[in-house]
């Protein structure tokens, strides 16, 4: 496994990027070989068409193609974001929490902030000094190399995708609103602490929300649930319920839900997915157990079928 600090070049996603990548590659799979061309037909600088490839890679919606060095959409972002998809132009919260799930559980590279963050920052809040220590300590396991301006550029990117920019009397800058995975309201600002004395410099802190979150609907869940056990446990017939809450890259984890919402969703989950899964509770482990080998495309399908509710 290797992490990935760069390649976004310090740009959170914005709203068109994902449906363009997808419309542009349909067309043509060289599309972002030709840089010059990309920047008019996107018409952005050279960094932003280098960061929507990131981008359009790191959610799942294009894959590398070996054969031309060029990209192709997946079945997933055609599914999504194609002509006859599910959600072309981002327009329900489903589809964002979906896109940060797929950003958050890269299993062969994952994103360091995502992965680090979401499955093994304990603490309360998100301190950035702290955080950065954090992510420098976990990053110098793989590359000494690494510079602290880059794994700051890293951090920032990731809080900027789900925090607002303010300016100085508080305004929301409106280049950040463009950033769509803001709306899911992931990580809130909870105060300032004091980082110098004598220069008077603070530094904002922030929290993930940990509580319930009714946008993920059942049918969202299961379809999450269901790539988790593909990509971590592919082998297994049950899992415990401390797995799916606090497991790596597990529900829990990526969309920070507390236990008891865990349980009761799972609770429903045999009729959420006709009888796919069921949950047994007991008073030694808690187990979910997966009947049969899910249809990804059907569950998807099921996502957006059964409504917001």
């Amino acid at each position: 496994m290797s992490y990935r600090v760069s390649g976004h070049e310090s740009f959170p996603f914005r709203y068109p990027w994902l449906p363009k990548a997808v419309r542009f590659l349909a067309k043509d799979s060289r599309f972002f070989t030709d840089e010059d061309n990309a920047m008019v037909e996107l018409g952005v600088g050279k960094n932003m068409v280098r960061a929507i490839r990131f981008w359009s890679l790191a959610a799942g919606m294009a894959s590398s193609l070996a054969k031309n060095g060029g990209h192709e959409v997946t079945p997933l972002g055609r599914s999504l974001l194609g002509p006859d998809g599910e959600d072309q132009y981002l327009e329900d919260i489903r589809t964002l929490w979906l896109i940060h799930w797929l950003l958050s559980t890269n299993h062969d590279a994952p994103l360091l902030a995502w992965d680090f963050l979401l499955n093994r920052w304990h603490e309360p809040d998100l301190v950035p000094s702290a955080c950065l220590k954090a992510l420098q300590r976990e990053a110098g396991k793989q590359d000494d190399a690494l510079s602290l301006v880059t794994l700051e550029q890293h951090f920032n990117t990731f809080l900027h995708t789900y925090v607002p920019t303010r300016g100085r009397k508080g305004e929301v800058l409106e280049d950040n609103l463009d950033c769509p995975l803001v709306e899911l309201e992931l990580i809130r600002r909870v105060g300032e602490r004091e980082l110098d004395r004598s220069s008077g410099k603070h530094e904002i802190i922030y929290a993930f929300d940990r509580e319930e979150k009714p946008a993920i609907t059942p049918g969202l869940f299961a379809y999450c649930l269901s790539l988790f056990w593909e990509q971590r446990h592919q082998t297994e017939a049950t899992l415990p319920l401390s797995e799916v809450a606090h497991g790596h890259s597990s529900p829990g984890r990526v969309f920070q839900l507390p236990e008891e919402d865990i349980r009761t969703r799972l609770e429903s989950l045999e009729r959420t997915t006709e009888g796919l899964f069921t949950y047994t509770e007991s008073t030694q482990v808690p187990l979910v157990k997966r009947n049969a080998r899910p249809d990804p495309t059907r569950l998807l399908e099921q996502v957006y079928s059964g409504g917001t509710q």
